[in-house]
């Protein structure tokens, strides 16, 4: 079966680890794979499918798309050239959802349509399922989030100092399109904790090159409270989480939130707001503490776990195991299933 994923960037993030990951896993298995990309587009990860580039540089068009059985869309700004591409070459297009658009993006007007295209749905979990078949009636295949055996606990604790090692992720969250990670909240519960334990150890772990486009994460590092960390690559993100005693993470709304599994498989502690699709790997008081946004509860969370090493050991411990229920084999696995589903039903 040809598959075709039109992709507009494959930098560090959630969203384009899982495509990568995806597309790996499908051309290991003998799928042939083709991934169509904008001419000057970044590829961070190691791909193994078959990339062609397209004629313009940041964007793709349906004359870009080549033929193929199923073409798989992602963003919403994908979706046009997917819907021209699968009339032409009368192949399958198939919408790969690794976020809801319309509730957090602007110009929703735009991004709520791209859902009525196609009624072949693939999402990343129960919760996002559940919202899209609500707002549109159509019932996505659920293909969850993963972790490869890379990512792993290498028992690096025992090595460092005393101190509590408090971690979190930050992006740039200029233009406003990334209030869903509600960053200003994250900022100032970690300067809560760091005032009142200044003893604490607190990174924030942000990709270079989004930390050297935006002034505001600058600004940030240049008051001193935090020390900023920017991983080139997955060995530096790994031993980042390594040297983490607690992550934390304050997203709102994440259709899977890949980086708190993550950091529960390297070992560490998590404590997390609500963010819908980390409902699917989340257990408060068993393998994390969670709370809702509107407990307010963040910074209470993280100084609980910095009194009660107990029980911050006893969640490292059971996020670690129950990480292990979260392979990429059964995320593509999941994914060749839904293809296959959708292929015969159509």
């Amino acid at each position: 079966m040809r598959l075709v994923f039109p992709i507009l960037t494959l930098n560090f993030g959630g969203a384009q680890r899982m495509l990568a990951e995806i597309t790996n896993g499908l051309a290991d298995r003998g799928y042939d794979v083709t991934i169509v990309m904008p001419a000057h587009a970044e590829v961070k990860f190691d791909i193994r499918a078959r990339i062609v580039r397209g004629r313009h540089s940041i964007t793709l068009d349906a004359g870009d798309i080549p033929p193929g059985d199923v073409v798989v869309s992602n963003f919403y700004t994908t979706v046009p050239a997917c819907v021209e591409a699968s009339a032409r070459d009368r192949s399958v297009h198939v919408r790969f959802s690794l976020c809801y658009e319309p509730t957090f993006l602007p110009d929703d007007h735009i991004t709520f349509p791209t859902y009525h295209t196609t009624p072949h749905l693939i999402v990343l979990s129960e919760w996002q399922q559940k919202l899209i078949e609500l707002n549109h009636g159509i019932r996505g295949h659920i293909v969850p989030i993963g972790l490869g055996p890379f990512m792993q606990n290498l028992n690096l604790r025992k090595s460092t100092p005393p101190a509590v090692k408090i971690s979190a992720v930050v992006r740039n969250s200029e233009g406003g399109i990334a209030w869903h990670r509600d960053q200003d909240y994250l900022v100032s519960r970690l300067a809560f904790v760091k005032h009142h334990y200044p003893d604490t150890e607190i990174n924030l772990i942000c990709p270079p090159d989004e930390f050297h486009t935006a002034p505001s994460l600058q600004r940030l590092r240049d008051t001193g409270s935090f020390q900023f960390c920017l991983p080139n690559n997955d060995e530096e993100l790994r031993y980042l989480y390594n040297k983490t005693d607690i992550y934390v993470s304050s997203s709102l709304y994440d259709s899977g939130s890949l980086p708190g599994l993550e950091a529960m498989r390297c070992g560490a502690a998590l404590v997390t707001t609500y963010s819908g699709g980390n409902a699917d790997y989340a257990r408060h008081e068993r393998n994390c503490l969670l709370s809702y946004r509107y407990q307010n509860r963040l910074a209470a969370d993280i100084v609980r776990l910095i009194h009660d090493k107990e029980l911050r050991a006893r969640l490292a411990l059971q996020g670690l195991y129950d990480s292990y229920q979260w392979p990429w084999a059964r995320s593509v696995d999941a994914f060749a299933q839904a293809i296959h589903d959708i292929w015969n039903s159509r």
